[in-house]
């Protein structure tokens, strides 16, 4: 069992059940997903891209990514239907918890002058969306072997009813919230 789900069962579900006055232990809100996704809009000039993405997300999730394709062509972006342009993985259990404590205590600090992260991000369902400008913070990438650096979409799905339960969770967590 991974530290932070030890820390999920020992420290948090006490202290939300006690902030938010659940009667049940079923009630705590808990992590239920962490999808990653790399849109690469680059791919229709160079396909190649697609290939090195898909390698550097297998390093960072700890698992194997699947190819996303364009659903329909859009000419005005030279844009061929089935063309493949980016790379998702969704992450349960022990590796959403292992890549959610590398998140938080490795590469967010590794951003350059870093004062938090919006507490603004929730879709209004307790589930946080994150964008990453460079996936180069996580220590797994080799700067020197990237050919180019790349955005990463993280959505953290957790099973909370209201934006302020989620944001309560990953607090406890260790979420690094601006304020």
């Amino acid at each position: 069992m991974s530290t932070l789900k030890e820390r999920y069962i020992n420290e948090v579900v006490p202290q939300l059940k006690e902030t938010f006055k659940y009667k049940n232990v079923q009630q705590v809100p808990k992590l239920e997903k962490i999808v990653l996704n790399m849109g690469l809009g680059e791919a229709v000039r160079n396909p190649k891209i697609v290939d090195s993405a898909a390698a550097e997300m297998a390093l960072i999730a700890g698992q194997k990514p699947v190819v996303t394709r364009a659903k329909k062509p859009i000419a005005n972006f030279k844009l061929r239907a089935d063309l493949p342009i980016g790379c998702k993985v969704t992450l349960r259990r022990e590796k959403m918890y292992d890549f959610l404590d590398r998140l938080v205590n490795i590469a967010l600090p590794r951003v350059r002058d870093f004062r938090g992260i919006s507490g603004k991000a929730f879709d209004g369902r307790g589930n946080y969306s994150l964008g990453i400008t460079e996936h180069i913070i996580f220590p797994e990438i080799d700067y020197d072997k990237t050919d180019t650096i790349k955005g990463l979409n993280i959505t953290v799905v957790t099973t909370a009813k209201t934006d302020e339960e989620g944001k309560a969770l990953l607090k406890f967590f260790g979420m690094p919230f601006k304020n």
